[in-house]
């Protein structure tokens, strides 16, 4: 897997201080995405040990919230593959750190099981994810009102009291 870049000490994806791992590979291309060069499997630096080591590094000071997976597209299959592996690191070292995720895909069509991007470890990944942001980025219901989402039809997503309702509960109203 590739990653487009990180930033640290980041506070607009997610609540409070993050750090945000951009992955590179995005097969949705939505119309005005605000970073289409991450559509690109290739586009970055791989995603090596070093790299993990200073993203656990940087989630260790108190005041880090926790960790957020942007794109790119966290859930292409391929990136599900290393994500998983990673956010179990993360967890391990850190369990009251919050792991958000953005995807353009729809949770309950696209990665539940028999969706298009579900595979051996997506139910695994999402019972780790505290949050998830889901759908496309849809330039006719673009909002720069809403929080944490671009386009009126995403959903700030509580993953935990979802997976224990089976069904969706928002995080946000």
């Amino acid at each position: 897997m590739n990653y487009a870049g990180i930033k640290y000490c980041d506070i607009a994806n997610g609540t409070g201080c993050r750090t945000v791992l951009f992955v590179s590979g995005c097969r949705n291309h939505c119309k005005d995405c605000f970073q289409p060069h991450t559509w690109d499997f290739n586009y970055g630096e791989i995603f090596d040990e070093k790299i993990e080591n200073e993203i656990l590094e940087s989630l260790k000071p108190a005041y880090v919230q926790g960790l957020t997976l942007l794109g790119g597209e966290p859930f292409e299959p391929e990136n599900q593959m290393e994500l998983v592996r990673f956010v179990r690191k993360v967890k391990e070292l850190y369990p009251t750190k919050d792991i958000w995720a953005f995807t353009g895909y729809v949770y309950d069509q696209d990665l539940i099981a028999g969706g298009k991007k579900h595979c051996e470890v997506t139910d695994e990944l999402l019972s780790m994810i505290d949050v998830l942001v889901d759908g496309p980025f849809i330039a006719e219901e673009k909002d720069l009102m809403l929080k944490f989402r671009g386009s009126r039809n995403q959903r700030v997503i509580d993953m935990k009291a979802t997976l224990y309702n089976k069904e969706i509960v928002l995080a946000l109203e």
